[in-house]
């Protein structure tokens, strides 16, 4: 399999597709893997792009480190992955945690070989509520899911396929095979980045990295969203990241690289090739 190593000796699996063309790293939501971007990695790849996705350590096939489990960490990785590859002009589109993790690249990193960012149903800036952060979620929420991780993690993947995350409990006609994806992708990432994860993606402060964001970007959110409220993520962020342009998917959910996916194959495309 091919894999980069990080600093501290861990190995980050990723694909490689299509030709030499512009590229495009696509980076997954928690507790997903690279798979979760499957259709839209072919879908960029068969129109002339390189693209690549990779699997978060903790995640999928990637090393199952006890320690760094958290967003500078997972950006280093990032890092690594994109000088191993000697990527530039890059495009860095991420779903929801993933989403987290290229803004912190960023933020850490700087835009020196990155030409545009996509944020698709993003976590920034952040979604834990604190007195600087009124509209945030509770600590309760999030209290939630890791006891739900650690009693019967999954469960937890079954509730949250079958309910919010494919906005199912709304009524929607979301397949099966969405769900069971969902389910498959999960009880791969490892229990121990599992549960620090949820840490990594809702109490993360995302808001200097966005003040840093000087790449065209455009924040692609559902407005019923419930993972992700889109009054806590894609609203803010497009307020906070200069010059932004925001595209609202009226009543669509978080999962939208499956629920919406012909439109925001099509978003993507052309915001990446204009």
């Amino acid at each position: 399999m091919p894999t980069v190593t990080a600093d501290d000796g861990a190995e980050i699996f990723y694909k490689d597709w299509g030709t030499e063309g512009s590229p495009v790293l696509l980076s997954h939501g928690w507790p997903l893997n690279s798979d979760a971007w499957e259709a839209a990695a072919l879908f960029l790849a068969a129109r002339g792009h390189r693209v690549i996705a990779h699997d978060r350590r903790g995640h999928g096939r990637s090393s199952q480190t006890w320690h760094g489990n958290e967003m500078d960490t997972y950006a280093d990785d990032l890092a690594t992955l994109i000088e191993a590859l000697d990527l530039r002009e890059l495009t860095l589109v991420g779903h929801s945690t993933g989403g987290g993790e290229i803004v912190r690249y960023l933020g850490r990193h700087g835009s020196a070989r990155v030409a545009k960012l996509v944020l698709v149903a993003a976590v920034p800036p952040l979604m834990l509520r604190s007195d600087d952060n009124p509209k945030g979620l509770p600590l309760e929420v999030f209290d939630q899911i890791r006891a739900a991780e650690l009693a019967d993690r999954s469960q937890l993947y079954r509730d949250l396929a079958d309910g919010p995350f494919f906005g199912h409990n709304r009524n929607n006609d979301v397949d099966r095979g969405f769900r069971d994806a969902f389910w498959l992708q999960s009880m791969a990432c490892g229990h121990r980045g599992a549960y620090e994860c949820i840490a990594a993606f809702s109490a993360t402060d995302f808001r200097p990295d966005l003040a840093r964001i000087d790449v065209p970007t455009l924040v692609i959110h559902g407005d019923d969203d419930q993972i992700v409220p889109f009054e806590v993520g894609g609203k803010r962020s497009a307020e906070l990241i200069a010059g932004a342009e925001l595209k609202v998917y009226a009543d669509s959910p978080h999962a939208l690289p499956d629920t919406d996916r012909d439109r925001l194959h099509a978003d993507l495309l052309a915001f990446i090739d204009s």
